[in-house]
């Protein structure tokens, strides 16, 4: 019997019978806990690729960043801004943040700024990454991010990325080389 150490979930690995020798998994309580032990049992990180896209440049930005995390065994999940919480942080062994530039270089104010400021506590020690576009200035809005994420206790797997309007091959490869880093 294993147990979780944040839940009260048992795990028992049990054949179910003596020719296929085929185990199943009996879970109480919280599945979704026992998923995440079995995941971490087999060694699988899980990681959110959370973002805003007005345009579909930070979108392929983070479908870049899943595929790097995908390719070193991870499970990666793409999550909307808007459907992210503070409390699905606990959920995933790390995640990427992906926000364009807007106005005078901030993050997206109506959907992605709500959300950081909301998970942004639960954010220490947890390992994170940052990525986005802009059109204009020099990267002012990523790099007072990278500094909020980092007060905030943030562990920073991996060097920020930027993409001047749609991702280049070389903001692409830089995506995935985050997504990677994540794992």
């Amino acid at each position: 019997m294993i147990e979780c150490s944040q839940c009260t979930v048992h795990v028992f690995l049990t054949c179910c019978c003596s020719v296929c020798n085929v185990f199943i998994f009996e879970f109480s309580q919280r599945m979704r806990c026992a998923l995440n032990l079995t995941e971490r049992l087999i060694g699988m990180s899980k990681i959110a690729v959370v973002y805003w896209s007005g345009t579909g440049n930070t979108e392929a930005m983070a479908n870049a960043a899943a595929e790097g995390a995908r390719e070193k065994g991870a499970e990666a999940e793409l999550v909307a801004a808007s459907a992210f919480k503070a409390g699905d942080v606990a959920n995933y062994d790390a995640i990427a943040f992906g926000c364009p530039a807007m106005g005078a270089e901030v993050l997206e104010e109506s959907e992605f700024q709500p959300m950081w400021d909301d998970v942004k506590p639960a954010l220490s020690g947890k390992k994170i990454a940052l990525f986005g576009s802009y059109g204009w200035g020099d990267g002012e809005w990523i790099r007072s991010w990278n500094d909020d994420a980092v007060a905030a206790g943030a562990v920073i797997a991996a060097d920020f990325v930027m993409a001047n309007d749609a991702p280049d091959d070389d903001a692409v490869a830089a995506c995935k080389a985050l997504g990677a880093a994540l794992v």
